[in-house]
């Protein structure tokens, strides 16, 4: 691939879809290079006044679109010499010729110890410990993290850091894009005067590298980055922190360990704030799992409420692998098998970075446009509809509630009062998903998606591949939704399945000489396999997950009603599904349901879920899966609504005005697509792996006879559900130690778990007492299990 991905900006393609046909199986795919969506952009609801200062500073730019480029690939044309001793040192030279914007930690030990919350911890320690301080070295009670507080950024370290860091990734990687056009932007926003914090969601422990090296290459003010791993080697320790990396105490074998120490969190909250003071940068990630990362996004906010930092732009970033790096490899005690890699090819593949717009942390924070009305428990808003009862909560009626986040408060972080969700945890979310959104789709993510949800029963053959890959790149750059590949179809597919090769079963076809060999592919059947490949898919599915709640729900309706016929290979066929009219109304509520189950960050809190629910089945009748029909008098044959009489386009709450039967209601039905006959299957297993895990652990709750330890209750259920999967021989995805833990959660939430204080200490996991009950478990499984597909 080129420099710029194969792609050429500035050309645009009409919003017309072109048809599909089999002749473009082994050509050009027609949409890459002519189509460049736009990413990253400000949320409307939540920060208009940044995103109207972002439009007016872009009708203000009189440059033209410049593209991609590979800050791997440096040469001549990037210095301002020429020669051929030049092409032999251009990398030394380019990186000398780099900004620098140095930082030097001087006073700010004194200036640390002054400050409230530092001096109100050394008060508490001092009392626990009997006025003997922790680490007391030479009177100084925070010498102890004084590394932490000198770290620094010195340009001689830097530059040589940043050659050696291009070197070692071009040995990792095939290449690292970026869009030159969002660093136009970022130094537009840097000329502002306020300091602009990063946040990426957390992937590898390459992240911050790759991001750093990114800004340094185009010349952009090198960010202070929080590191949340351990690093255990002392000259390493003093490199990084040479560099602008907060790394965790020496002492501390984790991020969790170290936030149990109670002078960590103010003397980290003082750092900051001396450090966006002096209006440096921040780098920081946020876990989409956990949530591990936004106390230090709670920390800046506070520091703005307070009025000691006036205000800093909120950059999320994307950042894109076509093959993630190991993540559970720490830099400290295996650097060595880091730099090992370095004598072998790049496997990882490629790199795609995305820097969404800067806004405004002040005006999303005091504006509160991002708020709810309501933000309610998992239980207030699904019990009703879960037990069949009449629905007896407000929020859950109207569907205006918001579920609240489930994200555990780090050790010695106050609860809030009353039940409210913390801002802090509602920006996080936004942040996960907004740099979920401007992420590009890369081309082992989309291979995967296929492998996994369209063809993962009987694979498909390397054409077939390159015509559902053209298919499903234009449906993604039509959502404008962002590709990290380019080029021809047969090079784009050859590169995701050399990446894939351990995970896939590759068949290779004999065929007569004229015509060329059709390999057939098929997704492994195992566990690490099918972890891998859904790991990558979920891009595609964050891209897509309006369709898929919205094919769920049209899913879970047709089940009820009955009208689904099987194909041997869990597909639908039969004209029983196109035939049945179903209610708008109903399938919104379905969807409504269905989207509090989803996790934080699949989309944004500042959306009502009432407002996404219909959005999820309005997705449906653009991408041709619904068609609707006005009522003509002819009742269809499983049309149970007609049957009761009941309107389809009123709300469940509007009063009937008498003449609701004689006028025309509109009602959806299936289409009959030539092109993807399967497009609703392929929709709904999109979730089904999420789905089928909380329907696994309801069928788990059976087995609960008493409360049992946490940890004991998670290694339980981890253990049941590697043995369901073990006995269906697939759905791998649906057993991930991820997918237990998130399940937990949700039933805690949703009040089928209670937690309990031990009388020997420990947190127990035992049922409430409405789930002891064997019929309301049937529910729980059934209301799960409506929204899966077919087995």
């Amino acid at each position: 691939m080129a420099a710029n991905g194969g792609m050429s900006a500035g050309v645009a393609v009409p919003r017309k879809r072109p048809a599909l046909s089999p002749s473009l199986r082994m050509t050009p795919a027609p949409v890459l290079g002519k189509f460049r969506p736009v990413v990253g952009q400000c949320c409307q609801r939540c920060t208009p006044d940044s995103l109207a200062r972002h439009r007016q500073d872009a009708k203000s730019e009189q440059s033209a679109n410049l593209g991609f480029c590979d800050i791997l690939s440096v040469n001549e044309s990037h210095t301002r010499y020429r020669g051929w001793l030049v092409r032999r040192m251009c990398c030394v030279l380019f990186v000398c010729a780099r900004d620098v914007y140095p930082s030097r930690g001087v006073a700010r030990q004194e200036r640390l110890c002054q400050s409230h919350g530092v001096r109100e911890a050394l008060s508490a320690e001092v009392k626990t410990a009997k006025g003997q301080v922790k680490d007391q070295v030479k009177g100084h009670p925070l010498s102890f993290f004084r590394p932490i507080i000198n770290t620094c950024i010195s340009p001689f370290f830097l530059r040589c850091v940043g050659w050696a860091s291009m070197k070692m990734f071009s040995w990792l990687f095939g290449s690292v894009q970026v869009n030159l056009d969002h660093f136009r932007a970022l130094r537009a926003a840097s000329r502002e005067g306020s300091p602009l914090v990063y946040v990426y969601v957390r992937q590898s422990p390459l992240d911050n590298a790759v991001l750093s090296l990114a800004l340094f290459f185009n010349g952009l003010r090198v960010p202070y980055a929080i590191c949340p791993f351990p690093v255990a080697n002392s000259f390493l320790r003093m490199v990084l922190q040479k560099i602008g990396a907060i790394l965790l105490p020496s002492s501390a074998a984790s991020e969790e360990e170290a936030e149990t120490d109670a002078l960590y969190a103010p003397v980290m909250t003082s750092l900051l704030r001396e450090l966006l003071a002096e209006g440096q940068s921040l780098s920081l990630g946020i876990s989409a799992e956990s949530g591990r990362g936004r106390q230090w996004l709670d920390a800046v906010g506070r520091l703005i409420r307070d009025g000691d930092v006036p205000d800093v732009r909120l950059v999320p970033v994307g950042i894109a692998y076509e093959g993630v790096p190991k993540t559970h490899v720490q830099p400290g005690p295996r650097l060595r098998r880091l730099f090992s890699r370095l004598w072998k090819k790049a496997e990882a593949g490629s790199v795609r970075i995305h820097l969404a717009q800067a806004f405004s942390l002040r005006e999303m924070s005091t504006s509160g446009r991002w708020r709810m009305d309501e933000w309610c428990s998992l239980k207030d808003l699904l019990e009703p509809a879960i037990l069949k009862r009449r629905l007896v909560s407000a929020s859950a009626e109207s569907g205006l509630g918001q579920r609240r986040t489930s994200w555990p408060a780090p050790p010695r972080r106050p609860e809030p009062n009353g039940g409210e969700s913390r801002p802090s945890d509602a920006v996080a979310v936004h942040l996960i998903f907004s740099a979920s959104c401007c992420a590009a789709v890369m081309s082992t993510g989309l291979l995967s998606a296929l492998l996994l949800y369209r063809h993962r029963q009987a694979g498909a053959r390397v054409s077939l591949l390159c015509r559902d890959v053209a298919w499903l790149t234009e449906e993604l750059l039509f959502r404008d939704k962002d590709v990290g590949f380019g080029g021809s179809l047969a090079q784009v597919l050859h590169t995701s399945l050399a990446l894939l090769a351990p995970n896939l079963i590759i068949m290779a076809a004999t065929a007569p000489p004229p015509s060329r060999p059709d390999p057939f592919i098929l997704a492994r059947p195992t566990p690490d396999a099918t972890l891998e490949l859904e790991r990558r898919a979920q891009m595609v599915t964050r891209a897509f997950i309006l369709e898929a709640v919205g094919a769920c729900a049209v899913s879970s309706a047709l089940h009820d009603v009955g009208a689904r016929t099987e194909t041997p290979d869990g597909g639908v066929r039969g004209r029983a599904e196109f035939d049945v009219a179903l209610s708008p109304s109903e399938l919104n509520r379905r969807a409504l349901r269905l989207c509090h189950l989803l996790p934080a960050g699949f989309r944004p809190p500042c959306q009502s879920p009432q407002s996404f629910a219909l959005d999820a089945v309005e997705s449906l009748l653009r991408c041709g899966v619904l068609i609707q029909k006005e009522d003509d008098g002819e009742i269809p044959v499983d049309d149970t609504r007609r049957r009761k009489r009941v309107s389809t386009w009123m709300a469940t709450d509007q009063p009937d005005d008498g003449h609701s039967d004689q006028e025309a209601a509109p009602f959806y039905q299936m289409s009959r697509p030539s092109q993807c006959p399967d497009m609703l299957l392929f929709l709904v297993n999109m979730l089904a792996g999420r789905l089928r895990t909380l329907c696994w652990t309801a069928a788990f709750l059976e087995r609960l006879a008493s409360p049992l330890p946490e940890a004991h209750f998670v290694t339980e259920l981890r253990s049941h559900l590697r043995k369901t999967a073990q006995e269906n021989k697939r759905q791998y995805e649906s057993c991930s130690p991820e997918a237990a833990t998130d399940a937990v959660e949700t039933f805690v939430d949703l009040g089928v778990l209670a937690k309990e204080n031990g009388e020997e200490g420990g947190v127990f996991l035992g049922l409430t007492p409405l789930y002891r009950v064997p019929e309301n478990q049937s529910k729980l499984q059934q209301f799960i299990q409506q929204y899966l597909p077919p087995p």
